[in-house]
């Protein structure tokens, strides 16, 4: 059985989509912070099957603890973990306590079953911090991070990269993906962020579908081509279907390293604009925004060199960025009622 924490979320409730779809038995553990049953719906409806669920806050040792007793746990793809940038700039204690925290819980069972167990860590390519060169490759330094989010995911590789020198037979892979945009093409599951939302895409499709009266940019001034920040825009669909062939890569014994590290990306630069123009083509609607002041932690520009991916994992993007916001613009309008 393979155990995805976070599995309510985003990327997470995609990859138990996909992961299901290849054939795998899921198990999510999930604590509801930045999500709701109702996703369970959704997987069932893009599926066809229904995955097992326990709702934990991973950094209950003892309730981690149980359910590696209660269940022949086969691998791990690990997405619990807080993300938002600028909240975890207000919140660095409440951050490190929750994302190395739950961590290091699911390790510290790892080491007590004494099997070996696959481990897919959900990294960013906020650990490369301010980039000097772009695309980024995985032999980019991984710098000082730009928010404590940022290093809670820095932190976290170190953790596994000495783990996996300690525990016997232990193998994990880390992600390090861009950013994720867009929702299953079932309709049935989508970004659904409880709250402000702090990402840009469901920023912009929850402007259109009048949650608020506008959306702001963060800055106009940067050194980029138009002034604002370039993120490398990534459909979710194809995200999630790269956690199942890094899991299966491991679970097939093809892994040349017990610890490995791939970049996860379309390996093309957009900035804030081009995706605002991007949901104005797809819409056919126009959106109102406004410049407002650069936000604490961004970095100026991110978007990945793909090449290790396609060529030692096999995988590649399908997905285009126009598809990708699409697809949030459709999700949006069903939650919203706006058909």
């Amino acid at each position: 059985m393979i155990l995805v924490t976070g599995g309510l979320g985003f990327i997470g409730s995609h990859t138990v989509v996909a992961l299901q779809e290849k054939g795998h038995e899921v198990l999510i553990i999930d604590d509801l912070s930045n999500s709701t049953l109702e996703v369970l719906e959704g997987i069932e409806a893009a599926s066809g099957t229904r995955p097992k669920f326990q709702e934990l806050n991973l950094q209950n040792s003892l309730g981690v603890a149980e359910v590696f007793k209660s269940h022949n746990i086969t691998g791990i793809i690990h997405f619990a973990a807080a993300k938002a940038v600028g909240e975890s700039v207000e919140k660095p204690i409440a951050y490190y306590q929750n994302n190395l925290g739950s961590l290091l819980n699911l390790l510290a069972e790892i080491e007590n079953s004494n099997k070996p167990i696959p481990f897919i860590f959900s990294s960013s390519c906020t650990v490369y911090g301010e980039a000097t060169e772009l695309p980024i490759s995985e032999s980019s330094p991984v710098k000082p991070a730009m928010s404590p989010y940022g290093n809670t995911k820095q932190v976290g590789e170190e953790i596994l990269v000495d783990t996996v020198k300690a525990v016997k037979n232990f193998r994990a892979i880390s992600l390090r993906y861009f950013n994720p945009i867009g929702a299953h093409p079932s309709n049935a599951i989508g970004e659904l962020p409880l709250g402000k939302p702090q990402n840009l895409v469901p920023f912009i499709t929850q402007t259109a579908a009048g949650l608020y009266p506008k959306l702001t940019v963060f800055g106009n001034d940067y050194p980029t081509p138009d002034g604002t920040n370039v993120r490398d825009y990534i459909h979710v669909v194809d995200l999630a279907e790269a956690h199942v062939v890094a899991l299966e890569r491991i679970l097939g014994r093809k892994s040349t390293d017990a610890y490995e590290v791939f970049n996860l990306g379309t390996g093309k630069g957009s900035s804030v604009l081009e995706v605002i123009e991007s949901f104005e083509r797809v819409s056919g609607q126009k959106l109102t925004y406004e410049i407002g002041k650069r936000r604490a932690g961004d970095v100026i520009a991110a978007y990945a060199d793909t090449t290790k991916a396609h060529e030692v994992l096999g995988w590649k993007t399908k997905r285009s960025l126009d598809e990708a916001v699409a697809s949030a613009w459709a999700w949006e309008k069903k939650i919203r009622d706006l058909q």
